[in-house]
């Protein structure tokens, strides 16, 4: 009997795995594109068609599956895995409106990523505008995740699939974000907090525990009158305030 089956399932199927035939790789697959200037630790493994651009760096053990881009002089920590299609480094998203049109503001950090990190298939974490996109030791993100441009995650904290953090926030150490999960720009969120999945996180959230609110879904019809009547919540809030106002001795 165990306390923790599910981590006891985990070290399970890491025994069966490494009972298993090793598989022979090539360090550096013939069909990726490594610069010379970048530094591969000699343990790590570039798969097909990985793209790692100029003064970028991989560590020891770490492991890029196909087709992952590394930008430039992104730096990735030791025994990290990411998986196929993931992309490290993109410009973040910033643009000046200036006389009707976009003026692009260069991206002039990079992403740094620390040990022991796994990202998976798809997601994309953004290089910073003046300072680093940061993921601390142990972050574990799920498929298709958007990390922002000079976002902060903190150690060990684990995010599912399809959520997505706006430029400029940082998360603490030990968070759990759920599937869908949206937290917005220059926000804190502190260590050990929980977002439900499809919460949608608007300011800081400085105090540890479980956050969510979701609305509750419903059958079609129901769901637009409950709409309608969200929309008039502040005009009825006014109402009462005017009523209990008035019916004061």
């Amino acid at each position: 009997m165990t306390d923790h089956p599910y981590a006891y399932w985990a070290r399970l199927t890491q025994l069966w795995v490494s009972q298993q035939p090793a598989k022979r790789f090539p360090q550096i697959h013939p069909t990726a594109v490594v610069d010379s200037t970048a530094e591969i630790h000699p343990t790590a493994r570039i798969g097909p068609l990985c793209i790692v651009e100029e003064g970028a760096k991989i560590g020891e053990g770490t492991w890029l599956k196909s087709r992952v881009t590394v930008s430039s002089f992104c730096e990735i920590g030791n025994h990290c895995l990411l998986h196929s299609g993931v992309v490290i480094g993109a410009d973040g998203f910033g643009f000046a409106l200036d006389n009707q049109q976009w003026i692009k503001i260069e991206q002039l950090g990079k992403v740094v990523i620390g040990n022991h990190v796994e990202i998976g298939a798809n997601t994309c974490i953004d290089r910073g505008a003046l300072d680093d996109t940061v993921l601390e030791d142990g972050v574990i993100l799920d498929n298709l995740i958007q990390i922002g441009h000079n976002v902060r995650i903190g150690k060990h904290t684990a995010m599912a699939g399809c959520s997505a953090i706006a430029g400029s926030s940082t998360i603490g150490a030990y968070c759990t974000i759920g599937g869908g999960a949206g937290i917005l720009g220059h926000l804190h969120v502190a260590d050990h907090v929980h977002i439900n999945s499809y919460a949608l996180v608007t300011h800081s959230i400085l105090t540890p525990g479980t956050y969510g609110g979701v609305f509750p879904i419903d059958e079609n019809s129901q769901s637009q009158k409950n709409a309608a009547s969200l929309k008039q919540l502040h005009s009825l809030r006014e109402r009462i305030r005017t009523l209990e106002k008035n019916s004061k001795p």
